[in-house]
């Protein structure tokens, strides 16, 4: 209810809506655009994800490069991913949450990851 009795303007309503609504697909397409790194055993192994988590490059140092121990090297890839995905999650959050608050806070929001 509005103070003073008046009925909500519907149309107003309906357009701060559809402007939030292309807020966020904006911001989620920028996101999608954004690469952000993530890096394991001092830079031996980097990874390069999108804002949106999906990975798209992997840096391997030959110096990392052990045939007799490939679990460390397997370690160190999920490592610089996880990183990687870390570093995304923080740019979500910049990027997405004051959205998210202007639509009630955020939590419950379906899709969105905060």
């Amino acid at each position: 209810m509005i103070p003073g009795g008046g009925q909500p303007n519907m149309q107003q309503l309906l357009q701060q809506a559809q402007k939030m609504q292309q807020d966020l697909a904006n911001a989620q397409e920028e996101l999608a655009r954004t690469e952000v790194d993530g890096q394991a055993g001092g830079g031996l192994v980097k990874a390069t994800v999108t804002g949106a988590g999906e990975l798209r490059g992997l840096v391997i140092d030959p110096k990392a490069v052990d045939p007799e121990d490939t679990e460390t090297l397997a370690d160190l890839v999920v490592a610089a991913v996880q990183a990687a995905n870390e570093n995304a999650q923080k740019l979500q959050q910049q990027k997405l949450g004051p959205l998210a608050q202007g639509l009630g806070g955020g939590s419950g929001i379906p899709g969105l990851p905060f």
